[in-house]
């Protein structure tokens, strides 16, 4: 198990090339009727309401207002999708847990959240991502719990580790460490990263271009 990851220069440059081409909003989903058709490759972020879902995509793409932020739990409430240069589509998910919103409502979009991720077959990975500072809570292990019932790929990744010190961020690293090494759907690299201060952004980016088919061929002249 590994929390940094060893990623190649070359893949550095290709994946931040990819994150900085087009990156276009193509879908909102508040129900499964209003699920698009499946992309060739998607790959989703989730974790509880306020973690850093959308902060960590605008970060990763380079945009101030790709995918909604605010400091109100619960802003992001559909399934957003978001095609990056054609090659795969990320996936903004609602948060669970607390949001401001009525117990109905958060209870009709955690149901689709569920229905997208163990229905999705062309879900290549979930990346899970965790407050540094709260560490892994009852809700994520119910969503880990899922994933690892549904066969579904996923990956923990650390936010707002900026927040935390070194001897924090050590602890919840080892923490995490010692949950996913027995849940067979997760990954064991873990991440750590900060949409505010750039820490792992550019690993992020790279190990999710390695899912991403390669580019098409340029025309022959």
């Amino acid at each position: 198990m590994n929390d940094t990851p060893e990623i190649a220069e070359e893949e550095i440059e290709a994946a931040r090339k990819l994150f900085a081409g087009p990156c276009d909003f193509t879908a909102g989903a508040t129900t499964a009727a209003e699920l698009p058709a499946p992309a060739p490759v998607e790959v989703a972020f989730a974790g509880r309401s306020n973690v850093g879902k959308s902060s960590l995509i605008n970060a990763l793409t380079g945009r101030k207002a790709l995918a909604r932020t605010s400091a109100n739990p619960g802003r992001t409430q559909q399934i957003n999708f978001f095609d990056l240069g054609g090659r795969l589509t990320l996936v903004d998910l609602p948060g669970f847990g607390y949001a401001r919103a009525s117990k109905g409502r958060v209870a009709a979009w955690t149901r689709l959240v569920m229905l997208y991720l163990k229905g999705r077959a062309t879900l290549r990975r979930v990346f899970l991502l965790i407050d540094c500072r709260r560490g892994i809570g009852r809700g994520d292990r119910v969503v880990m719990a899922d994933l690892d019932a549904a066969a579904v790929s996923y990956q923990i990744v650390l936010t707002k580790c900026d927040k935390a010190g070194p001897r924090e961020l050590a602890g919840v690293t080892q923490d995490v460490f010692a949950e996913i090494a027995k849940r067979p759907a997760a990954h064991p690299e873990v991440l750590a990263t900060s949409a505010e201060a750039g820490t792992g952004i550019a690993e992020l980016r790279a190990l999710i271009a390695r899912l991403a088919p390669p580019p098409a061929p340029a025309p022959a002249p």
